[in-house]
């Protein structure tokens, strides 16, 4: 008998944002679940307060890349239930749940013989068969390979596709890319210095503290958790007392009322009392000194997810 191909749902747009509930999106967020959406447009026409918004009224819960996997539970008016596949939480066991518009998935065949190409630029060119351009992509974004060489040819919701080969990393699986060092998770954070903050953010257009802790980690070989909550309980505890035992790329987690409450933020360690992170809503990607921070009263916990700081 004929093999039957599988198929899956993916992410078809280069950034998906996965809303709390269809009902959440305002006016101002027409751009962000059109059906080609304009996420840099988007985020220039939003107000401080209109962005701020998307936190204090919990409106989105993470974001999709290009070609990335959900599980569909059902449509309703235009709108998909999802679990994001790659995004382990314990708020589903099969990956991170919430909607999207139908418009921004597509149906593909299920293809790994090859591998993925996981975009190592900032973001980077899709172009098509005929050297069109097709889409720009972000960093992390993973597709099949269907064929090697200068350029890489990939399987995407738009048909083949050709990428650069200089900006992609070809890797088994999404979640067997090569295992970083602590300096190289340093690193590659430092990359996004004065990248704008952005609440569920899961790109090279703008992360939330936990969506950049996790692309970090995602892109040196270590799936986590997509939450800082979840984050917390993984990995190596490592003495949050004796900052002297830190790597640099061991993650740090605050909680409010000096460390005994909710935890609310995690970043970098990135040695000598310095901290990378994406902090709030209005600043961007930077490192700061912990030492008479908020941050230091409120460290609650640092946890290690590569056992090597420097590469040999």
């Amino acid at each position: 008998m004929p093999q039957t191909k599988s198929t899956a749902w993916v992410c078809s747009v280069p950034v998906a944002t996965v809303w709390t509930a269809p009902e959440k999106v305002r006016s101002v967020d027409a751009e962000n679940i059109a059906e080609n959406p304009n996420i840099n447009k988007w985020l220039q026409e939003m107000s401080r307060e209109e962005n701020s918004d998307l936190t204090n009224s919990n409106r989105i819960q993470t974001q999709l890349l290009y070609g990335e996997p959900v599980m569909i539970d059902r449509v309703v008016e235009g709108w998909a239930k999802i679990a994001a596949l790659w995004q382990p939480c314990q708020k589903d066991e099969r990956g991170y749940p919430g909607w999207v518009p139908m418009s921004q998935l597509k149906k593909v065949e299920a293809l790994t013989e090859l591998g993925y190409a996981r975009v190592t630029a900032n973001k980077a060119q899709l172009w098509t068969a005929e050297f069109k351009p097709l889409k720009t992509v972000s960093f992390n974004t993973l597709l099949p390979v269907k064929e090697l060489g200068e350029f890489v040819r990939l399987q995407t919701p738009d048909g083949d596709a050709m990428i650069e080969a200089d900006t992609v990393e070809i890797v088994a699986a999404y979640d067997r890319v090569p295992l970083g060092s602590g300096l190289d998770i340093a690193r590659l954070g430092s990359e996004f210095l004065d990248l704008p903050y952005l609440w569920a953010g899961m790109s090279s257009y703008g992360f939330d503290c936990s969506g950049f802790t996790y692309n970090l980690m995602k892109a040196n070989g270590v799936i986590i958790s997509r939450d800082a909550v979840d984050q917390a309980l993984e990995g190596f505890e490592i003495d949050q007392h004796t900052q002297d035992s830190w790597h640099i790329g061991d993650l740090l987690f605050f909680a409010y009322e000096e460390g005994k409450g909710r935890l609310h933020h995690v970043g970098v360690y990135y040695g000598n009392g310095l901290m990378l992170h994406s902090p709030t809503p209005g600043k961007a990607v930077e490192i700061i000194e912990l030492a008479g921070t908020k941050h230091e009263a409120e460290l609650c916990a640092v946890r290690r997810f590569t056992e090597t700081e420097n590469r040999d």
